[in-house]
This record gives structure tokens, C-alpha cells and sequence, in this order.
């Protein structure tokens, strides 16, 4: 159950991260893997700098969004290159 809350907390992100960041975005399917993908990579970064945005779902959502952002401007770098 928990492995299937981290998906829908990465799909919202993920399209929410679509949303704050301008430009051409992946499309809802590719934001939604984007979410989850930046979810891994939110989570990897806030425990190496020992931050946490709270517990729960909205402190799950922050982190997962804020990872997802930080991906697509990976992905955007990379593109332009």
C-alpha cells in the first residue's frame, strides 16, 4: 500500500511541477513520470542535507515537487546540449 501512496504522491507532483515551471512541458504522462522519478531524487536530497518538510502527505508533496522541478531542468539542460 505504501509503494502505491509514493506513485500518487509522484503523479501529483509531477503535475504540479508542470504547472510551476514554464515552458513546453513532457505532457501529462511525461510529467507524471517526471513526478515520480523527482520524488526519488526530492527524497535523496532533503536526507543528504538532513531536511525535512514535515511528515504527511503535503511534506511528502513538497519534497516529491521540489524533486521533480530540480528534473526538469536536468532534462531541459540536457535537451538544449
Amino acid at each position: 500500500m505504501s509503494f502505491l501512496w509514493f506513485l500518487l504522491i509522484g503523479l501529483v507532483a509531477g503535475w504540479l511541477a508542470g504547472l510551476l515551471v514554464k515552458g513546453g512541458g513532457f505532457g501529462i504522462i511525461g510529467d507524471m513520470i517526471v513526478g515520480v522519478l523527482g520524488a526519488f531524487i526530492g527524497g535523496f536530497i532533503f536526507t543528504k542535507l538532513g531536511v525535512s518538510a514535515g511528515g504527511g502527505t503535503i511534506g511528502s508533496i513538497i519534497v516529491a515537487t521540489i524533486g521533480a522541478i530540480i528534473l526538469i531542468f536536468i532534462l531541459r539542460l540536457i535537451k538544449r546540449a
